[in-house]
């Protein structure tokens, strides 16, 4: 079982059975089969938009071509997905970030409970493994627990850690974090934020702050600013998703726990929607269990044809 596989084996799993109950001893799309596909892409959390967008274009190719048999409209739905999550021109990059920054300062944001730390974790990991120097902030310092799950992270991934006491300024830990990075030349510098919804002033704010502070020792900082979602939370993780965008600029995402859920499709409607791209997957407890987003894998995966033929 490959990658891509595991990571969408529920949300798959959900569609095609969808699917197949209006498609027994049918030679043809027809209205009924249109619908199947709508009622499948709204279980999955696709969301309303963006499946009635996917809908309209096949029932546009429908009209046109008059007959068309299932499979034409498979490859028909996976071109049509495929182009929705088409949002950035790099086909499937062994490194999504632009590791020539020195150091790349990534922020990290989003709702407490998504993973948000355990990502952080993972990819100090990843790069610790590529021979680079790591440096993590710690600055959720609303949350003990979240320092010292970040302490522990960073303990298991070798790489160092900037922490102050709890309920100490936030942008004061990325300040001390930044400037620790390029006094100790390091390579990457991951910095956690809290995971607060509560206000979205009060988070506008804060990461406006934190953004400013750590522009006064690297003008550019942060050169990527990476929200956690969590892909089991289906219509919650896009709203979340909102939330954070009107609130920073954010430029990629991280999708936890697709293994675990048949909501998997609300990574296509959050690409669609918010027009940022996908550029890690988590799909396991483990350490090395952060993966490199590959569009068309992903895709492939969901409409592998094994699945249509059981």
């Amino acid at each position: 079982m490959g990658l891509f596989d595991k990571g969408i084996k529920k949300t798959k799993e959900g569609f095609f059975q969808r699917l197949s109950r209006s498609i027994v001893g049918k030679s043809r799309v027809d209205d009924e089969v249109l619908d199947a596909i709508e009622e499948a892409l709204v279980a999955s959390d696709m969301g309303v938009d963006t499946t009635l967008k996917i809908v309209d274009s096949l029932e546009e190719r429908v009209e046109r071509d008059k007959y068309m048999s299932f499979d034409e409209l498979l490859d028909m739905l996976r071109d049509e997905i495929g182009k929705l999550l088409e949002v950035d021109e790099a086909e499937a990059p062994e490194e999504p970030f632009d590791l020539g920054k020195s150091p790349l300062v990534i922020m990290v944001v989003g709702v407490n409970g998504v993973g948000k730390t355990t990502t952080i974790g993972k990819l100090a990991a990843r790069y610790k493994a590529m021979g680079k120097k790591v440096m993590i902030g710690a600055a959720d310092t609303f949350r003990a627990a979240a320092v010292d799950q970040l302490v522990i992270w960073a303990e298991r991934a070798g790489v160092e850690i900037v922490k102050q006491g709890m309920g100490a300024d936030p942008a004061s830990v990325a300040f001390d974090t930044v400037k620790s990075a390029l006094a100790r030349q390091a390579d990457v510098v991951l910095i956690d934020t809290a995971g607060r919804l509560h206000n979205r002033i009060d988070l506008m704010n804060e990461l406006t702050k934190i953004r400013n502070v750590m522009r006064k020792v690297i003008p550019d900082a942060p050169h990527e600013v990476l929200l956690v979602l969590d892909a089991s939370t289906g219509q919650n993780a896009y709203q979340q998703a909102k939330e954070f965008s009107r609130a920073t600029d954010i430029t990629s995402l991280a999708v936890t726990k697709l293994d675990g859920t048949a909501k998997g499709g609300v990574v296509i409607g959050i690409v669609d929607q918010l027009k940022v791209p996908v550029k890690f997957i988590g799909i396991g407890e483990g350490i090395d269990d952060l993966k490199v987003f590959d569009k068309k894998e992903f895709v492939n995966s969901l409409f592998s044809r094994e699945d249509i033929e059981k």
